[in-house]
């Protein structure tokens, strides 16, 4: 028996250390760039608040018990995954998590991750990983059990009670910007899961569904803008992955891309079209380009995941539907799609081609195997070039999402001139893709691999677009969203660059008109969110002085021609 200071003394220790322990494994913070973390000397509230109901549960009781004690260990580590989660997601992707849409597609991004790992390799990191996580629910089932046997005690109860009610006070005391009573605190993790349920039930209960979403534009216009002396031009929209305003904003970025872009303008000009650009703020950001996809398509604001989910679920129309109802053939073009895509039927595309409908020969490149210059010709053999003669076939409403600027940017297909129109199965030789597969892979400094993958999409860009097509086109090119934070930084916009390149002057004037720069940098204001980009796009389609075009009356008349240059 001990004293009773000495007692005290031990419960003392034991709890702090307990607690303490605990404590951190609720605070940490990311260590940025990556997904590393570190501690941080914060104080989780809702570790205090399961200090009490561990009292509660004690007085109750009368202990906790070893079966007992693993349920609340398992909630405890639980939490902690998605602490990670949370802190980690914005560091990597640029934004928060979304435990709907992302674990759906978790088994895709462990594909990515492990591809260029053997079997051995993957096989032995999981077995890491489990032997981790049993081993740090052992510790925090020791240290809650130790928590339990402390509060056994009555006498430390109401203290510790009352530091949990002046803690609480405090948390909820708290006001922006006038009383900072949270500042020792570090951020709670339920809001998070509250988030996540509501995303949930919106999601798997959308009877309200249509009034949650945007209006969305008429789609009432009639295309007449798109038709001229050759014919209606072929509409090519072509969704750049991770294509993002900080390749114009961060100075590094616009030195590395000055020759690909000097020469991409070039290509325009020689190809006898130009081009004209502005910027756009993306629903999205590091990932997750569906719902700039939709947005886009639909002209309806997708920046909540449940309302894209609830988009698909509606029979809301899109511009693949609309372009169908005045003749156009429509094509999904989408190397990037390599199982069943359910969801794909409420565009309402002719033709969806997939990974494994696109007719591709040639070596894989990784897991977004199809090079988006092998993947451009195949598009041009089999939809654009076919009659391609003034109205010798039904014009094309082709939409590209393109995968090779695509994270980890790795590996990157060899630039081939000359292969954006014509391509085969011997354009690749496995030795060339074997060395990509060999080049060093970079899981933290990803801003090197993005800009090659950047100057290769710049270069697939204007070898397709040097040569002159007989039929005209127009080439909406936009930013699905920026890449992620490993690449843009912190603090970074939403913002994406939209070009549109053509050979009718009289189409380029009237997007003049409605905020794009002539040349390939766009301007430093943004037109506003990527669904309203849907508004200015069917406006400019429609021939001046139809109805639609009286969607576009606020931004003014064009007050000049558009010239080549950037």
């Amino acid at each position: 028996h001990r004293p009773p200071a000495a007692e005290a003394a031990v419960w003392l220790w034991r709890f702090v250390l307990s607690f303490a322990l605990l404590n951190a494994l609720w605070t940490f913070e990311n260590r940025w760039p990556g997904f590393g973390v570190h501690a941080m000397p914060r104080l989780s509230f809702e570790l205090c608040l399961g200090v009490v109901a561990l009292m509660g549960w004690v007085a109750w009781r009368g202990r906790l018990t070893g079966g007992a004690a693993t349920v609340w260990a398992m909630g405890f580590v639980a939490l902690m995954v998605v602490r990670y989660a949370n802190v980690t997601a914005p560091a990597v992707l640029g934004r928060p998590v979304n435990v709907y849409w992302d674990g759906r597609h978790a088994v895709e991004l462990l594909q990515l991750a492990t591809q260029s790992l053997s079997t051995w390799q993957v096989l032995g990191i999981a077995l890491g990983v489990a032997l981790a996580a049993m081993a740090l629910l052992v510790v925090v089932r020791h240290a809650i059990r130790v928590l339990a046997q402390c509060v056994v005690h009555r006498r430390p109860r109401p203290w510790l009670a009352t530091l949990v009610a002046a803690l609480s006070l405090s948390f909820v005391a708290y006001e922006p910007g006038q009383r900072d009573t949270r500042w020792f605190f570090s951020l709670p993790i339920t809001p998070t899961l509250a988030h996540q349920g509501q995303l949930l039930a919106r999601v798997w209960w959308p009877e309200d569904g249509a009034s949650v979403l945007d209006a969305g534009p008429a789609f009432d216009g009639d295309l007449s803008g798109l038709v001229g002396a050759r014919g209606p031009a072929d509409v090519l929209l072509v969704f750049a992955e991770s294509y993002g305003a900080g390749s114009f904003d961060q100075p590094a970025q616009v030195a590395a891309l000055a020759e690909p872009r000097a020469a991409l303008q070039a290509a325009i000009d020689h190809g006898g079209r130009a081009v004209v650009s502005a910027r756009v703020t993306a629903p999205t950001f590091g990932g997750a380009s569906w719902l700039s996809h939709a947005g886009l398509l639909a002209g309806v604001d997708t920046r909540d995941p449940a309302d894209h989910d609830l988009l698909l679920a509606s029979q809301r129309p899109t511009l693949v539907r609309h372009f169908a109802q005045h003749g156009y053939r429509t094509v999904g073009w989408m190397p990037g799609i390599k199982r069943a895509w359910p969801e794909g039927t409420f565009y309402g595309f002719d033709r969806l081609a997939d990974d494994a409908g696109i007719g591709y020969q040639g070596p894989d490149f990784g897991y977004w195997r199809i090079p988006d210059q092998a993947a451009m010709a195949l598009l041009h053999a089999q939809e654009l070039d076919v009659g391609s003669g003034p109205f010798t076939r039904a014009p094309r409403f082709v939409v590209f999402p393109t995968t090779s600027t695509h994270a980890p940017f790795h590996p990157l297909a060899p630039f081939v001139e000359g292969a954006s129109r014509h391509t085969g199965p011997h354009t690749y030789t496995p030795e060339q893709a074997a060395q990509a597969l060999a080049e060093p892979t970079a899981a933290r400094q990803l801003l090197a691999p993005y800009l090659q993958s950047l100057r290769y999409q710049h270069a697939w860009l204007a070898d397709y677009l040097r040569q002159r097509s007989q039929r005209p086109l127009v080439m909406v090119i936009v930013g699905d969203h920026q890449p992620p934070a490993l690449v843009s930084g912190p603090g970074a916009s939403w913002e994406v660059p939209v070009h549109v390149v053509a050979d009718d002057p009289a189409l380029l004037q009237r997007l003049l008109g409605s905020g794009f720069e002539p040349g390939l940098t766009p301007s430093p204001e943004t037109l506003g969110p990527l669904h309203e980009l849907t508004r200015v796009l069917l406006a400019v389609f429609n021939a001046p002085g139809s109805h639609e075009q009286q969607g576009m009356d606020h931004v003014g008349a064009p007050v000049t021609a558009p010239h080549h240059g950037s």
